[in-house]
């Protein structure tokens, strides 16, 4: 089985995960408090290229994708709301992967638990609106 996937639910949801990085970062939100914990900012040798926002966009279009195509197995399997399919398999998988996976680099890399509170905040909330998007927009015939 394949899993039938609605790529502007896609596409829609990708743009929404830099829509979600813009805000969540911005120094009025977020932004300063992450940029005084990893020293990064528009001062700071570190300062981002181009490049990272090229990994932004292409690791969430992946991210989204697969979503939407475990979200559509989850949904087959246990039928009921696309919805609620897609939320919970988010919730789910981010839980499973994400917090799991942070938290271990974070550990051991010795970053500060603020940091590491801070960006799995943001990808739960990433997560948590590209699942609405991709729930509230099936594919064709779901």
């Amino acid at each position: 089985m394949i899993p039938e996937v609605n790529y502007w639910a896609v596409i829609v949801a990708t743009l929404s995960t830099v829509v979600v990085g813009a805000v969540w970062y911005t120094p009025k939100v977020l932004g300063n408090r992450w940029t005084e914990l990893t020293r990064v900012g528009p001062k700071s040798p570190n300062q981002p290229t181009v490049w990272p926002f090229v990994v932004v966009i292409v690791g969430g279009f992946v991210t989204v994708w697969v979503l939407a195509g475990a979200t559509y197995i989850s949904w087959e399997f246990y039928e009921g709301s696309f919805l609620t399919a897609a939320i919970v398999t988010a919730v789910l998988l981010w839980v499973g992967f994400t917090v799991a996976r942070v938290a271990i680099h974070d550990a051991f890399e010795g970053r500060p638990a603020a940091l590491t509170t801070i960006n799995l905040g943001h990808e739960l909330v990433t997560i948590l609106v590209v699942a609405v998007i991709i729930g509230v927009w099936p594919p064709a015939g779901v």
